[in-house]
Formats: structure tokens, sequence, C-alpha cells
């Protein structure tokens, strides 16, 4: 035991001498050593997005897609969502409510900015972004004052006719609300849908295989100075529809709640007629409450709706106008996604969910 002893304390002295015989050495070599490169950035996480309410695809491009932080830009992914890059860094906001990528033609994409997001924390913008390049360079189009503008619906035969849901001021009333038209690309904007200074535009759908067809929601809401519980929320809103595109409309009220507060809207590709709703009233509770939430379904184009379920997961909002997204499967209009913190599926038309 001894002889062991001995032999790893010599063992240690040997290499503490090494150490000290090579040291001025290695001193020596470092000093004379070329200057390290410049150092740069590079992002090491954590890899989410944090909150978003804006994400768009590409039909043709299965591999490209684009994402829209509240308060963080557009990115974009050109391999199935493994890496992505910002390419809105360069514009005047960061605040993104809604992205549209026109049909006819994917170079063509519309950013509204200001989230959409009626929160204590939220981010307002300036108005509506084209890009022709996917996404290389990009115009501002105006609708400056109306600082939120949750939704963006594109002709799917005419890149440049399009539709936007301007829900305006969150804190106080304004006349830049409503459901806007433009014609040519966005350069000019007529207001087609208004109710009064107080009720904005918080949804926007065309039909896809009729574009005259086009429905809207509209949200009486408004927030105030302070955090906790400062949404107000009245029912002077509601879901339009309109035959002639977008130049008159009609109110639908069959078979929905005469409280309707809130309303988005998910239209089925392959069976226009069958229209899916995530909705709020007046009977809503406090945060993470079921009351007076709900997902009805229209199967004649919206002339008459009915509760599918009781579900109440996919209807369930944490407050501040996060209701739940509805979107049908393009192929089978019996499957059906409702997404918000958490994502619930219907494969029977939304009567059960998972």
């Amino acid at each position: 035991m001894n002889e062991n002893r001995l032999t790893a304390k010599l063992i240690s002295l040997a290499i503490l001498l090494t150490a000290a015989v090579l040291a001025p050495a290695i001193c020596f070599a470092t000093e004379s050593s070329p200057p390290m490169p410049e150092m740069r950035w590079r992002m090491i996480g954590p890899f989410r997005g944090g909150r978003t309410r804006a994400a768009a695809g590409v039909p043709d491009q299965p591999n490209v897609f684009y994402v829209g932080q509240v308060d963080g830009g557009v990115w974009k992914s050109t391999d199935y969502g493994r890496t992505w890059n910002p390419i809105f860094d360069g514009q005047d906001t960061q605040s993104i409510g809604a992205i549209a990528v026109a049909p006819s033609d994917s170079n063509v994409i519309y950013v509204a900015s200001g989230e959409g997001l009626h929160r204590p924390d939220l981010s307002v913008g300036d108005g509506i972004y084209r890009t022709a390049d996917a996404g290389r360079t990009w115009t501002h189009l105006g609708l400056r004052d109306g600082q939120q503008i949750p939704a963006l619906a594109v002709d799917p035969s005419n890149p440049n006719r399009l539709f936007a849901a301007v829900l305006g001021h969150p804190y106080g009333p304004n006349g830049e609300r409503g459901i806007f038209r433009s014609q040519d690309g966005g350069k000019t904007w007529e207001k087609v849908l208004y109710k009064d200074e107080n009720t904005g535009g918080s949804d926007i759908a065309i039909d896809p295989k009729n574009p005259q067809i086009v429905y809207a929601a509209m949200w009486d809401a408004r927030l105030g100075p302070w955090e906790d519980r400062n949404s107000y929320e009245g029912t002077h809103g509601g879901l339009f529809k309109s035959t002639d595109g977008g130049t008159t409309w009609k109110q639908l009220t069959v078979g929905l709640p005469k409280d309707l507060v809130q309303i988005n809207i998910a239209i089925a590709a392959s069976d226009p007629n069958r229209i899916y709703a995530t909705l709020s009233t007046k009977e809503e509770g406090a945060y993470a409450s079921s009351k007076g939430l709900g997902v009805y379904r229209s199967d004649d184009a919206g002339m008459s709706w009915r509760k599918i379920t009781d579900d109440p997961r996919p209807a369930m909002k944490i407050g501040g106008g996060d209701l739940p997204i509805p979107r049908v499967d393009p192929q089978n209009p019996d499957i059906v996604y409702s997404t918000s913190i958490v994502t619930c599926k219907s494969t029977d038309g939304g009567q059960t969910w998972t």
C-alpha cells in the first residue's frame, strides 16, 4: 500500500515539474500566434417565436412557410420549417397580425401589421405591406391608422384584389376600421363594411370557388389603460356575408347567439357551403372559462348555424381576444382544426375533438 502511495506521489510530482518547464513555451507560443478572427453573433436559442398571430404556407411549394410574430417581424422557411430567416427587419414595424400569399402568384405576399389581439401587452402596427418577389423587397400600402389588422384575404384568381379586416385603435375610437377592399394590389383602399368608430373588422374569408362571396367578422372591443381585466366588449359586431364581391353586406344571425361578441370562421375549400366558426358571447366568464364559448357549423353557406359540439376545448380562449382560429382540411370538409395555445382536431365535422 505504501509503495502504491509513493508511486502516485512521484507521478503527480513529475506532472507538475513537466508543466512548470513547458509553461514559458506555452505562453510564448500563445503570444506569437496570429490574432483571433473577427467574432460574429449567431442565434443559439431559445428556438421559439413567442406569441404568433400570422402563418401561411404556399400550396405549390410545400417546403415554403411564412410566420409573423406579434412583435418579431416576418420569418421565412424554405426547408419545411427546419430553419427560419427574418425577411422583414428593414420595415418600420415588427408587429404582425396577418400574412396572405396570393393563391394565383406565390411571389405576391401581403403582410398586415398590428397583432389584432386585445391584450395588456399588445403591439400596434402601421398598415399593410406587399412584396412581389417572395419577401426580398417590401412596399408600404397604406391603412396606417388602422393600428390593428388581424386578417387578410386575397382573391384566388386575382393577386391584386384583396380584403383587409381592420380592427382599429385598441384604446379608443377611430374611423379607420372595418372591412376594406383593394382592387389594385393595395395602392388604393375603399371602406366597404363599417359599423361605428368602436367596432372593427376581425376576420375575413373569400369563397375559394366563387370570389364574389365574401364573409366578414366585426368585433366591438376596447381596452383600458390598466392591466388586469382591462377588456370591454360589446355586441355591435357580428358575422356578415356579401355575394357581390364586397359591395353590399347582409348580417348572418340564424342559429347564432344573439349576444355574439367575437367570431372566427373557416370555409371548407372542397365544399364552400360548409363553414366552421369559433365564437364568444357576453356570457363569457373569466380567463380560461368555457362559458359563452362555442364551435358552430353551417352547411348552407352561412344562412343558418348550429352549435356542433359541447366540448369546450376547441373554443377555449385565455382572454384578450385569443379566440381559437378554425381551419379546414382542403380536401375533406369533415376534418377541421382549432388552434390557439393548443391545437384540437375533429374528423367528424366538429362533433368530437382530440
